[in-house]
């Protein structure tokens, strides 16, 4: 009877081991095969990635979307440029246009000012070519004011058409977005069965377009208020600059 129960409680054990074995395969065979497709997902180019996505966001609206992302960068490098190069030392201009005036040679003067490329240069010369032909103060700072106006306009030119692509990018990716889900609903009525693969895949192209349109939006943002400030520098660097220059032509004036 002893014998008989030991030999129960033996075969028992066994089973328990070779069942608790058999679950540890079944686990380990699963992640191993996770790991696996994830190596495999980590080995994708970026590019590659971004290509898939694309085209799987749709051809038609994706492009719109790149294009406005394309025309904004295009035209915010330019700005970047004219701004940059509109910049200038304006202590320095201020000093070498005083020098020439205290030197009774205004002619040297708009020199000066004709070889700077910046809009302070250039009203600068406005200025003084109007002291030269013997006007009052009161009628050049209005004339200085006046042509800091068309400068500024020149300085803000093109910043508009950034606030157009800005908005356009994500209308574009929305109105993909109500296409994809035009689309799975069509795809539902045609199935005559609500099946999650027929939903799944307009929602995926309405999401890839969504989110490419607030991509291109947010990169053309960034670069638009740094735009803003830098013409926001300059214009008060041209401000400062006009009553400095005003200050300089009435002393002028008085000698």
């Amino acid at each position: 009877m002893f014998l008989a129960v030991a030999g129960m409680m033996t075969i028992t054990a066994t089973a328990q081991e070779s069942v608790q074995a058999s679950d540890e395969v079944a686990i380990a065979q699963p992640t191993e095969e996770v790991v696996a497709a994830s190596e495999v997902a980590e080995e994708v180019p970026i590019h590659q990635a971004i290509k898939a996505k694309f085209i799987e966001g749709g051809a038609g609206f994706m492009a719109t979307v790149i294009a406005c992302l394309i025309l904004g960068l295009a035209i915010a490098l330019e700005r970047i440029i004219y701004l940059n190069l509109a910049s200038t030392n304006t202590q320095k201009l201020i000093s070498k246009v005083e020098a020439a005036l205290k030197a009774n040679d205004i002619d040297q003067a708009i020199k000066v000012c004709q070889s700077d490329r910046s809009p302070i240069a250039s009203i600068f010369v406005q200025g003084l070519i109007r002291v030269k032909k013997g006007q009052t103060i009161e009628q050049v700072e209005k004339s200085v004011i006046s042509y800091g106006g068309v400068q500024m306009g020149q300085l803000e030119s093109g910043l508009s058409w950034i606030t157009l692509f800005i908005g356009i990018a994500p209308m574009l990716g929305f109105m993909g977005t109500v296409i994809g889900m035009i689309q799975a609903f069509d795809n539902i009525q045609a199935a005559g069965d609500i099946s999650p693969t027929l939903v799944a895949g307009g929602m995926k192209v309405a999401l890839i377009t969504t989110v490419g349109g607030l991509i291109a939006a947010i990169i053309l943002q960034i670069f638009y208020n740094y735009l803003v400030a830098k013409v926001d520098t300059i214009v008060g660097d041209m401000e400062d600059a006009s009553i400095s220059l005003v200050d300089l032509l009435v002393e002028y004036k008085k000698n």
